[in-house]
This record gives C-alpha cells, structure tokens and sequence, in this order.
C-alpha cells in the first residue's frame, strides 16, 4: 500500500514537471492585432532552444516567403522556418538567442518566459530587454 502511495506521488509529480516546459506547440497571436497567426513548435537541439514555424493559419500565407529576411533564409518558405534560434535556460527564462520577424525579415534579442503551464511570453529587443515588443502565445494541447 505504501509503495502505492509513493508511486502515485512520483507520477503526480513528474506530470506536473512536464507540463512545466516551453517545449512543445504554441498558437502565436499578434500583439497588435491580436489575431493568431499559426503555431511555432519549440523543441531542444544541443542544449539550446528554437523554435520552427509549422502551422500559418491564413491560407494565402502559407506560401509566402522571407523576401525581407538577410543570409541563408532569404526567400526561403515562411512555413518551416526556424524563427528562434539558439536560446540558453537561465533558470526561470531562455535567454541569448534570436529571434527572426518574417514580416520584416530582422533578428532580434529573443527572451522567452513561461508565464503559466500554457501562456509562453515571447520577447524580441534591441539591446536591452525594455527596448522591444512581447507576444503571449498559447499552449496547443
């Protein structure tokens, strides 16, 4: 019975901890309009955190490409790209990355924050922290 019980709160536990992570599907919503736009997966790669572009939700955007956008993603698709790019967890946030607008096709500091087990607050900055704009994206279950 008391083995029972300790395996009941391992398990209680190692959901809660999971559930507790950036990683996975998130819906983004627009910050100035407020629209959702599509889904990013963010997944670990080599210690570090990204993110990918896997869904656009308007359908005469899902084939655009980053004609904006410098270097290697140069009028390359949209859908598919990998928008956040090298982030380390610092505790409570991942930090030291970049993230990649596709609208205007600039890199940005990027700050990601778990804000709830769904709510992912997203940060891209010049600079410093308070010089920039945040999203709050949603978790897909």
């Amino acid at each position: 019975m008391n083995l029972k019980i300790h395996l009941i709160f391992v398990l209680f536990f190692f959901q809660m901890s999971f559930s507790q992570t950036v990683f996975g599907k998130w819906k983004t919503i627009d910050d100035e309009t407020g629209k959702e736009k599509g889904i990013v997966d963010i997944f670990e790669h080599k210690g570090k955190v990204y993110g990918k572009i896997i869904e656009i939700f308007e359908a005469d955007k899902k084939h655009l490409k980053c004609e904006k956008c410098e270097g290697e993603a140069k009028s390359k698709p949209i859908l598919g790209m990998v928008i956040i790019k090298g982030l380390k967890n610092k505790g409570d946030f991942y930090d030291g990355g970049k993230i990649v607008d596709p609208k205007n096709g600039k890199s940005y500091h990027c700050k990601i924050t778990l804000e709830a087990k769904d709510k992912l607050v997203v940060r891209g900055y010049i600079g410093i922290p308070l010089f920039g704009r945040s999203q709050t994206w949603i978790r897909i279950k």
